[in-house]
């Protein structure tokens, strides 16, 4: 009996023990309650789901404040992801009443304090996406949970408006653009005045984000808006110098918009657009082509940040002094290219279909159109240097791999990084390449068995999927997830990935611009996981070769 009475008291105390949380939290615009997920003994998380960061946004207008609520917001549910175009483009869905964000805080026996908090912004090319609820059959990519809970930080996710609604600019004040972006610099803004309350550092904020998101947290670094408000960033397969990631010619792009919801294009083009139907404005977003080698489909991406003399008062390359104290890690994936490339070129991704060489001569000559059939064969000759008389089709393939991988995401890539450890002073640069090769690779699956690390792959591994579902992962992959993880949240803790409360397999060397060092990222690390001056022939290529080059005239900016 007596030890039965013992085995309560102990069950009691340890079901008490575990259930650290935060209760109701108080906000500027009022409280709020969410929900507590005990995970183990001593191990909870509070999970918030649906804040309101900003009031509905108004079209085409900056967010602006929320009025609060009365009462206790019960935090328990998604919202709704910002209005935008189906994968099909044939509908829309969504809400324009999307300014939410969702917050994850871990708890040990004591309920957390002053813990370092990181903001997830999602990719989809600036023209979808969402972390709100399922992203794919069902599944929760985006959740915080893993990260916070391994890595003992605070993770937030965010809405921002896409498409249209988030990035048409006519070019001028009268619709300047950056919506989206102004979204995101106001859940930052937000963080940093109310994350105390949720146990977190309001000067120890952390964005990351993949593809668009990567480019975003590039931008949000950049801008002058966001001085002090940012410790540290890490872009993900994404920056501001990518070449869909910022619109040089907004005006055309506003015009086609203007013309298919049936407004003028002369100067009361902003007004009219500002009262059409959000849906109707939506759906005429320049369709989404299947690229073609003469047309990539990565430069059909129009919509996209601007120069708008306000969020962005220059050109990125020349806003990187904005980022000086600001710590910032960035990589690629070693294939980031194989999405792209294997739609702009489709033999690309077949097992049994060859691939022509004149293919990858087309894909080169529209990446380097304004340096006319001179850029082109310049290129060419580069890619194939070490080809041989007659180089395999896993040769040709991959070369169209490379071609699309440098262009669309490494090149400007480590340029960024080049930038940001030039203009640095107190912040630090950190470079990776990860290199793990594809779920989809191998035999009886549909990739070839060569495909290394494809465009958001890095994503299930950053969010602790092969933890959370066990059986579709290997122990690599854990392994994998695991040293993401520990990076990711070192870093967020004290600027450095290697120092922190987590092991990591390789010391990753600070990037400068005199040694370029990076980590090679897999799920079979070892100390000499390091490498230095990351693909260096291409990347003279496309820095230095190519832009001396004189322009071949006739071709235009997007």
């Amino acid at each position: 009996m007596e030890t039965l009475k013992v085995c309560v008291i102990v069950a009691l105390w340890l079901g008490v023990a575990s259930a650290a949380s935060l209760g109701v939290v108080q906000t500027e615009a009022g409280k709020v309650r969410g929900r507590n997920v005990r995970l183990g003994i001593f191990r909870s998380v509070d999970v918030f789901k649906g804040i309101p960061f900003a009031a509905k946004p108004e079209m085409l207008e900056k967010p602006k404040a929320h009025p609060g609520w009365e009462g206790i917001l019960k935090a328990t549910k998604f919202a709704s992801r910002c209005l935008q175009i189906s994968m099909l483009q044939t509908s829309a869905f969504g809400s324009e009443d999307c300014l939410y964000l969702n917050i994850w805080v871990p708890h040990g026996k004591d309920v957390s304090s002053n813990l370092p908090v990181m903001i997830w912004l999602y990719g989809g090319g600036f023209m979808v996406g969402g972390s709100m609820g399922a992203n794919f059959l069902n599944n929760y990519l985006y959740s915080g949970q893993e990260i916070a809970d391994r890595g003992g930080v605070i993770v937030v996710s965010v809405g921002y408006r896409v498409g249209t609604l988030g990035f048409l600019s006519a070019g001028d004040s009268s619709l300047p653009g950056n919506y989206g972006l102004w979204d995101q610099h106001a859940a930052i803004a937000w963080v940093h005045r109310n994350i105390r309350p949720f146990g977190g550092d309001p000067d120890n904020i952390t964005i990351f984000g993949e593809s668009a998101g990567g480019a975003s947290v590039n931008f949000q670094i950049l801008s002058p808006h966001n001085k002090g408000l940012l410790r540290r960033a890490i872009s993900q397969s994404g920056v501001a110098l990518c070449p869909w990631a910022f619109s040089k010619n907004p005006r055309k792009v506003a015009e086609q918009v203007a013309l298919k919801v049936g407004c003028p294009t002369d100067n009361t083009m902003a007004a009219c657009l500002k009262s059409t139907d959000a849906k109707a404005l939506t759906m005429a977003a320049p369709p989404i082509q299947p690229g073609s080698p003469d047309h990539p489909g990565v430069l059909g991406l129009l919509l996209s940040p601007v120069l708008d003399g306000d969020f962005l008062p220059d050109k990125p390359e020349n806003l990187f002094h904005n980022a000086a104290d600001v710590d910032f890690l960035a990589g690629v994936n070693n294939m980031d290219g194989h999405l792209f490339t294997s739609k702009d070129i489709p033999s690309v991704g077949k097992k049994n279909v060859e691939t022509p060489v004149e293919d990858l001569k087309r894909l080169l000559a529209a990446y380097t159109k304004e340096k006319g059939q001179a850029g082109a064969e310049v290129a060419l000759a580069e890619y194939s240097s070490s080809w041989g008389s007659a180089p395999s089709q896993e040769t040709i393939k991959r070369t169209a791999v490379d071609i699309g991988t440098d262009y669309i995401f490494l090149v400007p890539i480590e340029t960024s990084i080049y930038l940001h450890a030039t203009y640095a002073r107190s912040g630090r640069t950190f470079s990776y390449l990860l290199s793990e090769p594809s779920l989809m690779a191998g035999p009886g699956k549909p990739y070839h068995d060569w495909v290394g690390a494809d465009h958001a792959d890095d994503l299930q591994y950053v969010f602790g999927k092969p933890f959370t579902t066990p059986k579709a992962y290997g122990d690599r992959h854990r392994k994998l997830s695991g040293y993401l993880i520990a990076y990711w949240t070192n870093f967020a803790r004290t600027g450095d990935p290697n120092e922190g409360d987590h092991r990591v397999p390789a010391v990753w060397p600070k990037f400068t611009s005199g040694t370029n060092r990076f980590v090679n990222i897999s799920g079979q690390m070892t100390e000499s996981s390091v490498g230095q001056d990351m693909r260096l022939g291409f990347m003279r290529l496309w820095t230095r070769i190519l832009p001396s080059l004189p322009s071949a005239g006739g071709s235009e900016a997007q």
